[in-house]
């Protein structure tokens, strides 16, 4: 009897060991992607004023697209320096967007597009994009898979034991508090060539 008790005993301190330990390497790997995301991020701003300066020369009638540029690049810096992972994403997503129509305007205008260094420049900043939302996938699902173990059973006995709180994770924009699809938005879209 006292075996069993000891080996009860035993299993149950292996268990809350195991269980403090996985929502602490949890949390450090949370912590880490966030890092890593700024890291990505602060690749795309350095990368932002390569691509301004290679391509000012061919387009001075577009100083908003500059300024926008220039912009985003602030943003993404003051994020990462907040080290705030929802800054960091407003700030990707702002960027995104600009960069978006930056590469439209490129496509408009053959003599640019052709120009070997914008090129080079866009598919870099493509592949930092590519990188941020892999860094965004795995942190989502690290904080899912923390979140999980924080509210579940038995795990939720240690989390609160020992003050393990839920992740905040990272939000997407909403407009009107809620997420919806718009009835033009179902409309099958029509292509004229």
């Amino acid at each position: 009897m006292l075996y069993l008790l000891i080996g009860i005993l035993l299993i149950l301190v292996i268990y809350i060991f195991t269980t403090y330990n996985k929502f602490v390497t949890t949390k450090t790997r949370i912590k880490a992607s966030i890092q890593e995301i700024g890291n990505q991020l602060k690749r795309q701003a350095d990368l932002i004023p390569s691509l301004v300066d290679s391509a000012k020369g061919y387009m001075k009638h577009e100083e908003e697209i500059f300024r926008s540029l220039t912009d985003a690049r602030k943003a993404i810096l003051e994020a990462t320096a907040a080290n705030d992972p929802q800054m960091m994403m407003d700030a990707s997503a702002t960027a995104q967007k600009t960069l978006g129509r930056f590469q439209a305007l490129l496509e408009s205008t053959p003599e640019i597009k052709a120009v070997e260094v914008v090129s080079q420049l866009m598919a870099e900043l493509r592949d930092t994009a590519d990188k941020i939302m892999y860094s965004r996938r795995v942190l989502i699902d690290l904080t899912a898979d923390y979140n999980i173990m924080v509210v579940t059973f038995p795990s939720n006995l240690i989390a609160g034991l020992f003050h393990f709180t839920q992740e905040k994770g990272l939000t997407v924009p909403e407009e009107e508090g809620f997420l919806n699809v718009s009835k033009e938005e179902l409309k099958t879209p029509k292509v004229e060539l």
